[in-house]
């Protein structure tokens, strides 16, 4: 016999406010354990600035950020937030934040500006730059979090032979890498050694959308590439220059300057569309693709089985010493996490429902195309015509659903065997098209987001996960890559108009300030509620 209508109109919508989302309350500094570190990301492409200044060589972004069209509105980061200028007030505004550890990256242009040592010496002003930050960040009480690699290829690498697409990068980021290491590793403990790789590659290589532009020409907007090989060459490389750099840091540094190293990797979260096999086999195909691309190499030693069956031929192979030295190559995992989705299997439906809710939203990976590459898989933001989560701040591809990142969580730490992690980004979106200033400061939808996030990590970390700190995107407004300056996460508004640049703090900035310095006694447990 079936339940009464009355009960189940009284359980169902209770079941979906807690399976689609919870809002979070009583959550600060005082709710995590002591240790826990609270901080900010940035890259050095991003808020920078000063791009032809000091000696800094070109990267790829700077070359494609000058081809029209490539940035949405026009801009590039040849000025940015001209952190590199105005570091020591950014220092304090972190430090008003109550900033445990920033994370920022080096600019390899900025150091090398012909790529390598064979191409001209080092650049002692961009040297000094570093140098100049860590130090005022340490006697600030921040902590540096260092990303040695952030997309920034210099140009005439990428000239030479190639950037990323050939082995011959290894030997020179190794070079780069090392230098960080020797010249600023016996003041900074933490060690990124790229950031992002599976955006990097597909972004870079397999779509366009992001430097250095590649893609294969026939209906796409490339000069040049290839999408099916050229993203999995460059994402091997990179696990390779990875794991080159943590034998020279463990081999000849961590010993005497105590500190770790890791890799950030971008993680989404997908959902099976419904409970059927076909769908979460799908779901499964979509994270290796994503996700265990990079991380099975790093825990296991190879790719993961399913990736090797679809991508075949067209994927390296690490030979048997490679997979033995990649084999636990890491001392943390960083973790960046921004939206989810549903994944349905498309190697066989042709089911008419499913393709409305594709053609309705079709899900972030890619709008006008989305099917993901060699899974055999869609994703979509709409189940029966109900949305996962709210778009972000006018971003309708942009999905919020915090909950993803305690389901991220739980499967690393099962799957992975409970590695440490650090939450390098989170971040929530809002779109600047030319609303009044208050608007954009009253971000009241980003404090809730974080909250949640929070409150889901905390979760994750009291079922077993390894969290070590929580970083997010971040402190200020900057350059969103290919959607330039219109996208902002920033905690405080950066004023572009006129280059002004000033930091102007929003009310989530004003929250987090509270939220680091609580004077309430520690929260006995977190409160979920719907």
């Amino acid at each position: 016999m079936g339940w009464p209508s009355e009960v189940v109109n009284l359980v169902l919508p209770l079941f979906l406010l807690l399976e689609l989302g919870t809002h979070c309350v009583a959550v600060d500094r005082s709710s995590f354990p002591p240790g826990f570190e609270f901080g900010f990301s940035t890259s050095a492409y991003q808020v920078e600035g000063a791009a032809h200044e000091d000696g800094r060589g070109l990267s790829i972004w700077d070359t494609f950020s000058c081809i029209p069209g490539n940035i949405l509105g026009g801009g590039n980061g040849d000025v940015a937030a001209d952190v590199y200028h105005r570091y020591k007030e950014d220092v304090q505004v972190l430090k008003s934040l109550g900033t445990d550890v920033y994370r920022f990256s080096i600019s390899w242009a900025r150091i090398f500006p012909g790529g390598s040592a064979r191409h001209g010496k080092v650049n002692p002003k961009g040297v000094q730059y570093y140098n100049n930050l860590i130090n005022e960040l340490l006697q600030n009480g921040i902590e540096p979090f260092v990303t040695i690699f952030h997309w920034d290829v210099p140009q005439v690498l990428e000239n030479e032979y190639g950037g990323f697409r050939s082995k011959r990068i290894i030997d020179d980021y190794s070079e780069f890498a090392e230098f960080c290491f020797k010249e600023f590793g016996d003041r900074v403990r933490k060690w990124v050694t790229v950031n992002e790789p599976s955006i990097f590659a597909t972004h870079g290589y397999g779509n366009g959308k992001n430097a250095p532009g590649r893609c294969t020409t026939n209906g796409g907007n490339c000069a040049a590439g290839d999408s099916s090989r050229e993203p999995y060459i460059v994402a091997h490389n990179l696990l390779l220059a990875h794991m080159r750099a943590v034998k020279i840091y463990r081999s000849k540094y961590q010993q005497k300057q105590k500190g770790v190293i890791g890799i950030s990797l971008y993680a989404d979260w997908y959902l099976p569309y419904s409970s059927s096999k076909l769908d979460v086999d799908a779901t499964q195909r979509v994270l290796d693709n994503k996700l265990g691309l990079y991380l099975d190499p790093l825990v296991f030693g190879d790719y993961p089985y399913s990736v090797k069956q679809l991508i075949r031929d067209r994927l390296p192979v690490f030979s048997e010493e490679e997979s033995k030295e990649i084999r636990g190559s890491f001392d943390f995992i960083g973790l960046n996490y921004y939206m989810s989705s549903y994944v349905m299997d498309n190697s066989t439906s042709s089911d008419p429902t499913r393709k409305s809710d594709i053609a309705s939203n079709p899900g972030q990976d890619a709008p006008e195309n989305p099917d993901i590459p060699d899974t055999f898989a869609t994703t979509t933001s709409q189940k029966d015509g109900i949305a996962l989560g709210p778009s972000e701040g006018g971003v309708e591809y942009w999905i919020s659903y915090p909950r993803g990142i305690k389901l991220l969580l739980d499967n690393v730490k099962t799957k992975y065997g409970t590695p440490p992690v650090y939450i390098t980004e989170i971040g929530y979106v809002t779109l600047d098209n030319g609303q009044p200033l208050q608007d954009i400061l009253e971000d009241t939808e980003r404090i809730q987001y974080i909250k949640n996030c929070l409150c889901y990590t905390l979760q994750a970390m009291r079922e077993g996960a390894d969290v070590r700190g929580l970083l997010l995107w971040s402190y200020i407004d900057n350059f969103e890559w290919n959607n330039g300056y219109s996208f902002r996460l920033g905690l405080h508004y950066v004023n572009y108009t006129n280059n002004d640049l000033r930091r102007i703090p929003k009310a989530s900035a004003i929250w987090f300030q509270q939220a680091m310095n609580p004077r309430e006694a520690p929260t006995a447990a977190i409160l979920l509620v719907p």
